[in-house]
């Protein structure tokens, strides 16, 4: 004899989506105030804001090639004369295609932002360009006291990368154009 009046009901196979993810809105982003101004709306950057903004910043995201496939990681950095500068260790896989590329470099990408997690507003910036290792010493011990890794780890060299292609964008609230 069965009793079925005790099993708990078939669950429904899809999610039902409900608050404000239903409103197109991310889970547990519940606006009030003046967090309540939707949409939001995207202002391009010049490549001068965009460098700028970069500079206010002291972390991001590198973005090499590593055995043919795309990797991130995330760094500390600092803007020196339009160049973005990395501390980094002599084992990592970005200095040692840095150093056997030397002048030539390797083609990276480089990114930041500082978004309101509540509001969703603030910037994000993208700089594409060549990077290569630090060599000289004056400028590594330089670098050392100015760029404080997050990471544990030793890090003794120093990459840099010269942009040539910054974009950027800033998410302002709602209405209006640029």
């Amino acid at each position: 004899m069965s009793h079925t009046g005790h099993r708990p009901p078939p669950r429904s196979p899809l999610p039902v989506i409900t608050g404000p993810a239903a409103h197109g809105r991310p889970e547990g982003d519940v606006p009030h105030g003046a967090e309540a101004t939707w949409p939001r709306r995207t202002v391009e950057l010049t490549s001068a804001q965009a460098l700028r903004l970069l500079g206010e910043v002291s972390f991001g995201r590198i973005v090499f090639t590593q055995q043919a496939l795309p990797a991130i990681r995330p760094v500390n950095h600092v803007l020196d004369r339009g160049r973005i500068v990395i501390r980094t260790h002599q084992d990592s896989d970005l200095f040692a295609q840095t150093r056997d590329h030397g002048d030539r470099g390797v083609v990276v990408a480089y990114q930041a932002d500082a978004i309101d997690p509540l509001t969703h507003l603030g910037w994000s910036v993208v700089a594409t360009g060549y990077c290569r290792p630090v060599t000289d010493p004056d400028a590594l011990i330089r670098y050392q006291r100015l760029i404080r890794p997050w990471s544990d780890r030793m890090m003794e060299c120093a990459v840099h990368i010269r942009p040539h292609l910054v974009t950027g964008i800033r998410l302002a609230e709602g209405g209006g154009h640029g």
